[in-house]
């Protein structure tokens, strides 16, 4: 089976010494098996190699040990298993980097799962929200840059904001829990309990519902707006979620599949619509077209959803994330395998044109008023600025270590960046 481990915050180690840590890491994806006499120090070159593992592994969050204890002992009669006969673990790195790394007042490794939604920008509020995973917090900046911390539950993972209600939604991955936080006044209301270890999250707002999908879970937990009560739908596993409430849809997509699952938000029905290929990962929607990047083919899909006609759009190595410019109709498209971003004209359904950027990029966000896009390189540890009109990089920031999640305060047209190292936050201020 092979997964996608964007979700993984901890990165392969080099070293057989760093091998041993990642042994007390929960593995919430997939590792990659080597041999350590032929691969004694590895780079990041050989981060995002597909890999096979034993459904033990798989199918659970469970410790490295046991895991490759499990497989060791059925090499025998399983054939996938063949493949962790070696010792040296890395973590497959896929879409995301991550580090096995040392906190630096304790020493332990730092371990969980990442979201692009780690840091979200609310219009209503004018403030930005940023999950702290140090302190099971969210910090939250306002237009004046005052910051302030809220604690939340274990492990925040993802944030999603109800602009009508200024509600503000954290999935604790850690606790399997989601905060529910009231913007005017910046204090928890709720935790509402989820089917299993939450991930993605999305709002219907004018349904004012909330859905919420759990890792190696088939359940979905819609959460009532109003009365923060739950209940769960049994709709398949989901690793990304778009809300259509034009059409009373969800739209649930799965790395795993070739499909995407359509749930009837009014009478919870589930249909299947075809995604034009494997390995589904960053999705968007404008108007009646979906975009989903295919990461193993190197292209784009864009799906109409009211005729199911797909259409597939050439990007660069492993597309991961889609920001869209709504003034324009123009689609970004960062491409983590070759360090570029493919514009994609959305009337034509063309891609127009590519922009070299930096290593590794997994983030990306439109600011339109100001005519620029930025991507976060979470190798390079730094932003890309892109100019709209001309397609060049005018500018490239400093963003922390391993920005992997990026926000644009299009009031105050300031750029906030989520990084790996102790979850922290950047702000790169008005660029």
């Amino acid at each position: 089976m092979s997964i996608p481990v964007e979700r993984i915050l901890d990165i392969a180690p080099n070293t057989a010494r760093d091998a041993a840590v990642a042994g007390q890491i929960d593995l919430p994806r997939s590792v990659t098996i080597l041999d350590n006499a032929r691969y004694p120090d590895l780079s990041f070159s050989v981060f995002w190699l597909k890999v096979e593992v034993t459904t033990d592994i798989a199918r659970a969050t469970m410790r490295f040990g046991a895991g490759i204890r499990d497989s060791r002992r059925k090499r025998a009669s399983s054939k996938k298993a063949a493949w962790c006969g070696s010792w040296l673990v890395l973590i497959a790195l896929g879409m995301s980097l991550a580090s096995v790394r040392a906190n630096t007042q304790t020493g332990e490794p730092t371990a969980g799962l990442i979201n692009r939604s780690a840091i979200v920008y609310s219009r209503s509020s004018d403030k930005v929200y940023a999950v702290d995973k140090a302190h099971g917090a969210v910090s939250i900046a306002n237009a004046t840059g005052t910051a302030k911390h809220v604690k939340v539950g274990s492990e925040p993972e993802a944030i999603a904001v109800n602009e009508q209600t200024e509600a503000v939604y954290v999935v604790n991955s850690g606790d399997r829990s989601v905060s529910v936080i009231d913007g005017k006044s910046d204090t928890v209301i709720a935790t509402v309990a989820t089917a299993a270890r939450p991930y993605a999250i999305a709002i219907d707002e004018s349904a004012n519902k909330v859905y919420v999908s759990n890792t190696f879970s088939n359940m979905l937990t819609v959460i009532d707006g109003g009365t923060n009560l739950a209940s769960n739908l049994k709709t398949g596993s989901a690793d990304a979620i778009v809300v259509d409430a034009k059409r009373k849809r969800v739209y649930l997509l799965g790395y795993e599949s070739n499909s995407l699952t359509v749930l009837n938000s009014e009478t919870s029905a589930i249909t299947k619509m075809p995604a034009g290929g494997m390995h589904l990962w960053a999705t968007v929607q404008v108007g009646k077209v979906l975009y989903v990047t295919h990461v193993q083919d190197a292209n784009v899909a864009a799906i109409d959803v009211e005729t199911g006609i797909v259409r597939t759009i050439p990007t660069g190595a492993m597309p991961c994330s889609l920001a869209v410019n709504a003034d324009t109709n123009e689609v970004y498209v960062a491409n983590y395998g070759d360090g570029s971003v493919t514009v994609i004209d959305g009337r034509r359904g063309t891609a127009i044109g590519t922009v070299a950027v930096g290593k590794h990029p997994q983030a990306i966000a439109v600011d339109p008023t100001e005519g620029v896009v930025y991507v976060a390189n979470t190798q390079e540890s730094t932003v890309s600025v892109i100019d709209v009109l001309t397609r060049r990089v005018v500018k490239t920031l400093n963003a922390g270590e391993h920005p992997y999640a990026i926000a644009v305060n299009t009031t105050a047209h300031t750029v906030h960046v989520a990084n790996l190292s102790l979850m922290s936050s950047t702000v790169l201020g008005n660029q």
